[in-house]
């Protein structure tokens, strides 16, 4: 795989518990020499508002660092969330893995 992707799995749930360490593990990352972000969002169970805030604020310090932070298999209570708040514009969200690999090897 392409050393400058580097994919992060979530599960669960990410609430405002454990958003805020999200936040960070993302941001984190920048220190890596990462170029591109996939937040597999397979397994997360629910989302609320502060996790989306999270991921917003990741985004931004990412984007602000030259790296693309991008969302993959999100399930619909996800999809909802980011629908209402026009998040679904912002990001950019793939169907799954396979699709955002392909994406990727396309633009090369």
């Amino acid at each position: 795989m392409n050393q400058a992707v580097k994919i992060v799995k979530l599960s669960g749930i990410i609430n405002t518990t454990n958003s805020e360490e999200l936040r960070q593990h993302l941001t984190d990352i920048k220190e890596a020499g990462t170029k591109t972000i996939l937040v597999d969002c397979e397994d997360i169970s629910f989302m609320d508002s502060s996790a989306l805030g999270a991921l917003v604020l990741a985004f931004k310090t990412l984007r602000a660092a030259d790296i693309r932070l991008v969302l993959c298999s999100i399930n619909e209570q996800v999809r909802i969330l980011f629908e209402l708040t026009g998040m679904d514009k912002v990001f950019e969200i793939f169907a799954d893995q396979e699709q955002f690999h392909q994406t990727l090897l396309s633009k090369k």
